[in-house]
């Protein structure tokens, strides 16, 4: 391995960053390192607005890679990033950065940049979306998609949006302040998850939004997903300047690259939200319109494949949001338990309760294909009130509403054989990994956990 390049990989997340170092020859990794973002803020549109402070994240990012060894980022001869979909952040074109050094590194901070508006989002209502046009799509536009955000300020902040004139994902935000482009490029991938791109003709709707008033001019330039978006204009934490970077992937299509050995894999990953996906035989295209209350919608991958994805807003979220109800009940009576001893507590209740006629119906944060849905609970019985009873029923709630998402019947049709199982959530829930074991008739493999970093590096491997 010594004397051989390596590849850095990069995954700007929801509430942290990652960084990996693979080598070029083995494809295994060096090291990694990883950092909390702490960069959520407060937003002025109340509960539904979610917002992070955009230098958190850059901080985070550097501090991640300042703690990499330094003899190895010398090394890097390409860089792949990934991040969080959907989200926008604005900037002004050659302005959104500065370069400094910080001790006896090269580092950039961001500048004339705006906080990130992220994927959770929540101030598109139902109302305002349908009163948007109809997108030359087959994918749906949906409240923290980068347009849709961009049509809310456009009608509620239009002062705001004259500050800036380029804008992008998180991630691509990062590119382009790396290489120094004058006009950011996004991947087909992260396009689509913007809303109002063709992905048959890779396209952004221009017509469509241009008579809607739309800013055409915040629309980034497309690119394949795996092209390399440019060379770094600055040495970087000991990287060389000039060394090639990629254009900027989703996190969840780099997540199912890092995991799926094999076509007739299926890969479940449930972290904060949850998903299920698998990639579709070669030459499938969607249909040209969104087919509205679909549950499945179908995002690019590689190599112009697709991936069916059932991707629900519900998984870890619900299981923090009731162990905080929990926490809170009992702060009320006057009692203080961290919340960790209340998750542990209610896990082992649950492990000892196989069996419950209790339905708990998850979806607390409702779903894209259907918003205004509410959380219920019902077959409730006076022998089912237990903590083990409510824990088993609302994992497997969870679980159960992924599977009405994207049945059994289904991945069967087309040849899946097995599931990788994945995630933060479904690692430390064993209540989690026995309800997926009964719902779903196939053999489950866990452990081979998807890692969006460690995709984007073997992306750019994939692509030398």
């Amino acid at each position: 391995m010594d004397g051989q390049s390596l590849v850095l990989g990069i995954d700007v997340g929801t509430s942290s960053v990652k960084a990996v170092l693979l080598d070029t020859g083995s494809g295994h990794v060096v090291c990694s390192q990883s950092q909390d973002t702490h960069a959520g803020v407060q937003c002025d549109w109340g509960l539904q607005g979610k917002e992070q402070n955009v230098s958190r994240i850059i901080q985070a990012l550097n501090n991640c890679l300042a703690a990499l060894p330094r003899e190895n980022l010398k090394r890097v001869s390409r860089i792949g990033i990934s991040g969080q979909m959907h989200g926008v952040v604005f900037w002004k074109a050659n302005q959104g950065c500065h370069w400094i050094n910080s001790g006896d590194l090269r580092i950039f901070e961001p500048r004339e940049a705006s906080h990130l508006v992220t994927w959770e989002d929540g101030r598109c209502t139902t109302e305002f979306l349908s009163s948007l046009p109809q997108p030359h799509s087959h994918l749906c536009v949906a409240t923290g998609f980068g347009c849709a955000t961009i049509f809310w300020y456009l009608q509620n902040r239009q002062d705001f949006l004259q500050c800036y004139d380029a804008a992008g994902t998180i991630q691509d935000y990062v590119v382009s302040m790396l290489c120094g482009l004058e006009r950011p490029k996004m991947s087909v991938q992260n396009a689509a998850s913007w809303g109002y791109f063709n992905t048959r003709t890779k396209t952004w709707n221009v017509d469509l939004l241009e008579a809607s008033g739309f800013p055409i001019v915040l629309l980034p330039d497309i690119e394949d997903s795996g092209c390399i978006a440019g060379k770094l204009s600055c040495e970087w934490c000991g990287i060389s300047q000039g060394t090639e970077v990629g254009v900027a992937l989703g996190d969840f299509q780099c997540s199912v690259y890092s995991s799926a050995s094999e076509s007739t894999d299926a890969v479940l990953n449930v972290s904060t939200s949850a998903q299920l996906t698998f990639s579709m035989p070669e030459g499938f295209q969607p249909e040209d319109v969104p087919r509205s209350g679909e549950a499945v919608a179908y995002f690019p991958y590689f190599n112009n494949r697709y991936l069916a994805v059932a991707a629900s807003l519900n998984g870890g979220n619900v299981v923090a949001s009731f162990v905080a109800m929990l926490s809170q009940w009992i702060s009320d009576l006057g009692l203080n338990i961290p919340d960790s001893e209340i998750y542990a507590q209610a896990i082992k209740a649950a492990l000892s309760q196989s069996e419950t006629c209790l339905t708990v119906c998850p979806t607390l944060f409702g779903e894209r294909h259907t918003p205004n849905s509410h959380a219920s609970v019902s077959n409730i019985a006076a022998t089912d009130l237990s903590l083990g009873h409510v824990t088993r029923a609302l994992c497997r709630g969870i679980i159960e509403n992924l599977h009405a998402m994207l049945p059994s019947h289904r991945l069967q049709e087309y040849g899946v054989k097995r599931i990788i199982g994945s995630g933060s959530a479904l690692a430390r829930n064993e209540v989690l990994r026995q309800e997926v074991e009964k719902v779903f008739p196939f053999p489950l493999v866990y452990g081979n956990d998807v890692d969006s970093a460690l995709g984007a590096a073997l992306v750019m491997i994939k692509q030398r």
